[in-house]
């Protein structure tokens, strides 16, 4: 069952565009959220639900307005990702929010990567470091998040919940049915690890759902993917 925020309650997310992002706007709203979407491209956020209020702002080049949005709002929620070729940006986009974070005493939940994630095989690798397991073409994300997991260690003082996607993040339905981790893949029965944008959004809000109704005292990260259930034979 879907929780309902009360309605005075305001999200922010930053990368409101993206396939995670407006997973993460759709599911807010539909909780009752007052949501800010704060991207770049204004063509983009115009494609939001009218109810969205839109803020299109360059992180990088203006961290005091982010500082300013973040500031009117209970919760923040980042699915953040520079364009392709520039992904030595994301420690620094990353910092800007952190920062903002600090400043202004705001629980932040923020999309990460699964580079810094164990494999389920017990051989204690991770996604980055084992032999042939990522393909070149996404090494640089990878790397660049890695830098991010090393940059949450130095904000032990924020509220922040990092969520790391399985290795397959993929278009799908909304089932609302994952398995949440911590620091290893979730696998499904046939060894992948996998979740839909829709779910991962899904996922993302109930973790800030569960902020308020119990509260976050300790910096968190976290995986979630599917896990069925398949019958003996």
């Amino acid at each position: 069952m879907t929780n309902t925020a009360p309605h005075n309650r305001k999200i922010v997310v930053f990368g409101a565009t993206g396939d995670v992002g407006r997973e993460v706007v759709t599911e807010a709203l539909l909780r009752g959220y007052q949501v800010t979407a704060v991207a770049r491209d204004i063509a983009k956020l115009s494609a939001l639900p009218d109810s969205v209020a839109r803020q299109s702002i360059d992180i990088l080049a203006n961290p005091e307005i982010a500082a300013e949005v973040l500031a009117e709002h209970d919760v923040a929620a980042s699915s953040l990702r520079p364009a392709t070729g520039q992904e030595r940006l994301l420690p620094e986009m990353t910092k800007v929010l952190l920062d903002a974070a600090r400043q202004n005493r705001t629980p932040i939940f923020l999309t990460g990567g699964a580079a810094t994630l164990k494999l389920a095989d017990g051989s204690g690798h991770t996604v980055l470091t084992a032999p042939d397991f990522l393909p070149d073409s996404v090494r640089p994300i990878a790397e660049a998040c890695e830098q991010v997991d090393i940059l949450f260690d130095q904000y032990a003082d924020v509220q922040w919940t990092c969520l790391r996607p399985p290795t397959m993040l993929i278009p799908g339905e909304k089932t609302r049915n994952y398995v949440r981790g911590t620091d290893t893949l979730v696998t499904d029965h046939d060894g992948a690890a996998r979740i839909s944008f829709a779910d991962f959004g899904v996922a993302m809000v109930d973790l800030v759902d569960a902020s308020f109704d119990a509260g976050i005292s300790n910096p968190q990260r976290l995986t979630v993917g599917y896990q069925s259930q398949v019958a003996a034979a």
